[in-house]
């Protein structure tokens, strides 16, 4: 056979082999179920994405900003470090999740066989845990743009059907940007001590108050004979990009009578210079049974049990690192941590160690994000042993190269002692949930059914 006759021969295998090769386009049957798992609960109508990412049309308008966002890593938002512990609602993309989705893109955005697009998730418009049982709104409050940050305390009086139990009470603000932190508590009120409950004044500047007893004097909450309703402290609270939760039946609940207020001890409003108003309010969700096991609520540095080594004061044009610790003095059963810094965070690790030299990874992250927040929840109760140390490491960059720093040219920053904790001031926490250790509590599961 002469060469010419043996290309000819060859040549039609060449071409299936070339056609057998070729990749077929990457469709949004494919990628619709990342963006479902890790995208739309957020980006939907009256929550924090800033458009929407429900359907196929949606998807395929924003397909270069999903692509960017992705490939970058600034979407989803998770600061945490997934190798290092696992959390309930991880929202981190694996490379081949990633990979996908940019194939996706450059492959046209298709959408492919409509029929086998899965539907989108249900969500409730205005919460991420569902329909509430009751909701509570707050007094509208006026934000002049005068450049001045804000420490407002709030009444916010409410009325049950009767005396019942509560799972747990989701704040909501339609004012992201500028709503800092929120720390809320409960009151319980008897018939009898409901005479001031309706009365003004329902806001008052805070200022430099912050202990109970004022706030009792100045928002007018006890009753006519002076006497004081019962108090739960911190059942609902409130940082960027944080999501509520709800423990399995029984943890973390709590009873409310049929007359009850929230008690704002501090909602933050950032500095703006443009006039604006906040309308928040609180979706509580019912329990069915009574508490069998109350949580407990405990920090580390900043306001908490444990001193920082050396004192917060962050040095301009230095990265500086700080140190805090505590050792445990019973078993505890961890549910939920929550790391605190403001804008010159750099990195965030915690751990502890046994007795034994064992570690127990707590968190590690990376590289801080202001904007991001969360309420971290262990899949399942995390035991921590009776003289374990828990060690917490915080690296702060008041350096002209860190981006988020609020003064140019850097400047001393410290955490103020007493008073307001301005955006510009600096924390260090580690806020832990948390029980006193029973048996077999680490092999129960957090995530709900």
């Amino acid at each position: 056979m002469n060469k010419c006759n043996f290309y000819i021969f060859l040549l039609p295998f060449l071409c299936l082999l070339v056609v057998g090769c070729s990749k077929a386009p990457v469709t949004f049957v494919e990628v619709a179920p990342i963006i479902y798992k890790n995208c739309s609960n957020c980006h939907r109508p009256n929550q924090s994405g800033p458009f929407s990412l429900l359907s196929y049309s949606d998807c395929r308008n924003k397909a270069a900003t999903i692509k960017y966002t992705v490939e970058t890593r600034f979407m989803p938002p998770w600061p945490a470090d997934y190798t290092y512990q696992h959390y309930i609602g991880e929202k981190y993309l694996t490379v081949a999740e990633i990979n996908r989705i940019c194939n996706w893109v450059d492959d046209g955005a298709l959408m492919g066989d409509s029929d086998k697009i899965p539907a989108p998730p249900h969500f409730y418009a205005h919460s991420m845990l569902g329909k509430p049982d009751l909701v509570v709104k707050a007094t509208p409050f006026f934000i002049k743009g005068d450049k001045h940050e804000r420490f407002i305390m709030m009444k916010i009086p409410f009325e049950n059907v009767a005396d019942t139990f509560i799972r747990a009470i989701e704040f909501v603000t339609n004012n992201k940007k500028l709503v800092h932190h929120v720390n809320g508590h409960l009151l319980n009120y008897l018939p009898h001590q409901t005479t001031n409950l309706y009365k003004p004044p329902f806001v008052i500047d805070r200022d430099t108050a912050y202990e109970i007893a004022e706030s009792f004097h100045n928002l007018n909450l006890t009753a006519n004979d002076g006497s004081e309703p019962a108090f739960i402290g911190s059942v609902t609270n409130y940082l960027p990009g944080m999501e509520t939760l709800i423990f399995p039946d029984g943890i973390g609940t709590y009873k409310v009578n049929k007359h009850a207020a929230l008690l704002l001890r501090d909602i933050h409003y950032g500095a703006t210079t443009v006039d604006t108003w906040d309308s928040s309010y609180f979706n509580i969700f019912y329990a069915d049974k009574p508490p069998k096991r109350p949580t407990i609520e405990r920090q580390l540095g900043t306001l908490g049990i444990s001193q920082i080594t050396p004192p917060l004061v962050v040095r301009p044009n230095k990265i500086d690192t700080f140190r805090t610790q505590a050792t445990l003095p019973v078993d505890i059963s961890l549910l939920t941590i929550n790391p605190h810094m403001h804008l010159i965070g750099k990195s965030f690790w915690a751990y502890a160690v046994k007795p034994n030299g064992d570690t127990i990874p707590i968190i590690r992250i990376p590289k801080w994000d202001f904007r991001w927040q969360y309420f971290y929840t262990f899949k399942t109760m995390l035991k921590i042993p009776k003289g374990a140390t828990i060690y917490v490491v915080g690296v702060y960059d008041n350096t002209a190269n860190n981006p988020n720093n609020p003064f140019y040219p850097p400047r001393e920053i410290r955490e103020p002692v007493g008073g307001n904790m301005k955006t510009t001031d600096e924390m260090f926490q580690l806020i832990m949930t948390y029980l006193p250790y029973q048996k077999g509590d680490e092999n129960i599961s957090l995530q709900n059914p």
